[in-house]
């Protein structure tokens, strides 16, 4: 579980995050100096530290080093999210108080997100599929598809199958 980032960590991994590309001490800096009187050697230090502790991976170049983040903001935010959630002796209630927390618009992304992770298997009880009318029945849905199926393949291109041991 990552600990949370410290401010001055933090202030520099949002930059190497929003721009997207390995990044110098330097662009750093002079980003930094806009908000804030800091020195090259503190910028290099706190990436040298964002290093150790694996939130970036570096490439020498000539005399430096230029920095990459080694993950996303995004995946930062959740292993938080998560590892605070785990902490709780009752998920379901810190859970009920953290949406309580939320503003209409997280509420909705947090929708849009739960859409998502689901997948379209969710999407189907919302809508029919265009090819079933009303005339037809629906398709029997309540037999559990096998991984295989659920990931698109047909049942004769999974490995084993058409044998009698069904590739065991």
């Amino acid at each position: 579980m990552p600990r949370p980032l410290g401010e001055l960590e933090d202030a520099v991994m949002t930059r190497v995050w929003k721009w997207n590309r390995p990044v110098t001490v330097r662009e750093v800096l002079e980003d930094l100096q806009q908000e804030r009187s800091i020195a090259y050697t503190t910028v290099m230090t706190v990436l040298d530290n964002l290093h150790q502790k694996g939130w970036v991976r570096r490439e020498a170049e000539g005399r430096a080093y230029r920095y990459e983040a080694v993950s996303t903001r995004a995946a930062y935010a959740a292993a938080l999210m998560n590892e605070a959630w785990s902490q709780s002796d009752n998920p379901a209630a810190a859970l009920v108080a953290f949406f309580g927390m939320m503003s209409e618009e997280q509420r909705q992304a947090l929708q849009d997100a739960v859409r998502i992770a689901q997948g379209p298997r969710s999407r189907e009880s919302e809508s029919p599929p265009s090819s079933e009318t009303a005339d037809s029945p629906p398709p029997d849905r309540s037999a559990p598809e096998s991984a295989g199926e659920r990931a698109g393949e047909s049942p004769d291109e999974r490995p084993g199958a058409g044998r009698p041991d069904g590739g065991r």
